[in-house]
């Protein structure tokens, strides 16, 4: 076999899954304030040196990351509105009804009602003020030519669906129904102090979010990002860029993404996401998708690419089916994506989400783009000695974790176990009931994968209350939270535990 494309990952180390929407805060979610700062020291004091977090887009139904409305924007709702206030932008007693939100969860509700009016004061104030910049944020100006390829289009896509009480833009009049009419349209005109809020929102996050990518690496904490590989239907990129996907004339898809039937779903998931016209793309060398990859290099060290199967074949379903029963299996772009990927970014870090049912050519294509992938010990005790993921038989270039945000928690997963799964669990491990959820962590980071990445709900012990995300499942997903005193008894009660199991598995280095 030829020389893998990318090998990357040659050094043991350990990371933390931890979203920033679980960390605390006073204003009903997790921001890029202080607490992520403290995350970040917490981490570096343990000997953590990796930080994974799921996409940052911005959610919209249904709260998923996953379903973002853009694959470029990040999440206003991750702006720290303490730092507004002291710059004198907010008042706290404009913030006072996002004080009184849950700490303990997400009210998603409560915070789409709440927050966006207090983000527009914020703009409303900034605009008064005859300024161009915020603190040491950099020009607005700047900012706005510098990202004119995906902000604008973003921008305008969120303020006219606003004015259209949320409206998929496939409801939309045919004078708007793509980027390319709609910014030569009367309604960009009316809404134009609108689009210039939501680019506004966007220069705040990204400033936010670049001061805590520099603090991390002042702590030589590297941050591992997440690519859905397909983006969502009701989204700027679909919208802006119709070329891009498989679409019929008037703008909707006639095929769509999901996964066949498998031993956990009778009917396959149907997951709805438009398909990629990959003839279309490797005519243009994969442009766009090389401009989201080099959006997402910016923004985190590592990018993991989630469904990484897509790239060798996908699941395609017409987009009248009910379920995902009736699909077939369409090829992917295969190596020469991962080849001009090479060419535009030599030193790209990329990880592969190769979980569920894979196939040999699924295999091939990752050892030949020379991906690391990925190995869950969740679902490593099915009884049998072949198990890929059991810790004898995972390979060097694998991360490794006790269970993603997908899983429910270590402790909530051990619960629900019989006496003989947890049996068979405690044998291998050679640990006692009472110690198995540490016994799952120790066994991640003595393994011989180059990297473990554990939950920050494991190393608190949580159960299943505790789990951020269970597919399947449309409602109630992405609210768990971590208060602040749980953040200090973990440094407290757990840094050191943790900093020397780092050091005893080798995977603990000082740059």
């Amino acid at each position: 076999m030829k020389t893998p494309i990318f090998n990357w990952l040659d050094q043991r180390g350990s990371g933390l899954l931890l979203h920033p929407t679980s960390l605390p805060s006073d204003h009903g979610i997790g921001t890029l304030g202080a607490p992520t700062l403290k995350a970040l020291d917490f981490m570096y004091e343990s000997g953590i040196h990796y930080w994974q977090v799921c996409p940052l887009g911005p959610t919209g139904f249904g709260d998923s990351p996953y379903q973002s409305f853009s694959a470029f924007a990040l999440n206003p709702y991750l702006i720290d509105l303490n730092l507004l206030i002291e710059e004198g932008l907010l008042s706290k007693k404009e913030v006072a009804k996002l004080s009184k939100m849950p700490k303990e969860k997400v009210d998603y509700g409560a915070l789409y009602e709440n927050k966006w009016p207090v983000l527009r004061k914020a703009y409303n104030n900034f605009k008064n003020a005859n300024t161009d910049q915020v603190s040491k944020f950099g020009s607005f100006s700047t900012f706005k030519n510098k990202n004119q390829d995906w902000l604008h289009a973003y921008a305008l896509f969120m303020a006219i669906k606003d004015s259209l009480n949320g409206a998929s833009w496939d409801l939309w009049e045919p004078s708007i129904s793509s980027y390319k009419k709609a910014a030569k349209s009367d309604l960009a005109r009316r809404l134009s102090i609108d689009v210039d809020a939501y680019s506004f929102y966007q220069y705040l996050v990204y400033a936010q979010w670049q001061e805590a990518r520099e603090y991390a690496s002042d702590r030589s904490i590297e941050i591992i990002g997440d690519i859905p590989i397909f983006v969502a239907y009701d989204s700027a990129d679909t919208w802006s860029n119709p070329d891009v996907f498989l679409l019929n004339k008037q703008g909707r898809p006639e095929v769509v993404a999901g996964v066949p039937p498998d031993y956990f779903s009778e009917d396959g998931q149907l997951w709805g996401n438009p398909l990629y016209n990959w003839d279309y793309l490797k005519r243009t060398k994969y442009q766009w998708w090389m401009k989201r990859c080099e959006s997402n290099f910016k923004i985190y060290d590592i990018v993991r690419i989630d469904h990484f199967r897509g790239f060798c074949d996908y699941w395609e379903i017409p987009a009248v089916a009910k379920t995902a029963k009736n699909g077939k299996w369409k090829k992917g772009p295969g190596l020469s994506f991962f080849e001009a990927l090479k060419n535009h970014f030599p030193d790209a870090k990329v990880i592969a989400e190769d979980l569920g049912i894979i196939t040999e050519d699924v295999r091939r294509l990752r050892a030949q783009a020379g991906l690391p992938g990925m190995a869950i010990l969740h679902f490593a005790f099915d009884g049998s000695e072949d198990n890929s993921y059991l810790p004898k038989n995972v390979s060097e270039n694998c991360v490794i974790y006790p269970g993603t945000h997908d899983n429910d928690t270590t402790q909530g997963w051990l619960d629900s176990l019989s006496s003989k799964e947890k049996n068979q669990v405690s044998n291998y491990l050679n640990v006692n009931h009472h110690d198995l959820n540490w016994g799952l962590i120790k066994a991640s980071m003595d393994s011989k994968c180059l990297l473990s990445v554990i939950a920050l709900q494991d190393y608190l012990g949580f159960g299943s209350e505790a789990r951020l995300n269970s597919p399947g499942i449309a409602s109630g997903n992405w609210q768990w939270r971590c208060s602040e005193e749980e953040m200090d008894s973990l440094l407290e009660d757990q840094g050191q535990r943790i900093y020397e199991l780092i050091e005893s598995s080798g995977r603990y280095h000082s740059s």
